[in-house]
């Protein structure tokens, strides 16, 4: 099974609020991504591109799994900080 997702990354969980709270104001997922994300993926929009089931860390593929294409998660932790995801 392949998975396509996007996503951003910060250090605190205050900072993945305020995010999640500028795409309830309709902000891009996408320019938040550029904007916030530490992840080598922010210049692309975060876009992780297509993977295959079981390589990310087992909360981000909960979490992505839970997903409906092009919903997004509320905060995800893992040991590499705060996530928000978008599934593709």
């Amino acid at each position: 099974m392949k998975l396509k997702a996007k996503h951003i990354l910060v250090d605190h969980e205050y900072e993945a609020k305020d995010i999640l709270r500028k795409l309830e104001e309709g902000k891009s997922f996408e320019e938040l991504a550029k904007d916030y994300s530490l992840c080598g993926s922010a210049p692309s929009g975060g876009d992780l591109g297509e993977f295959p089931k079981g390589r990310m860390v087992p909360a981000f593929e909960k979490a992505l799994l839970a997903l409906r294409p092009d919903e997004v998660s509320g905060i995800v932790k893992t040991q590499f900080g705060f996530h928000i995801i978008k599934r593709l």
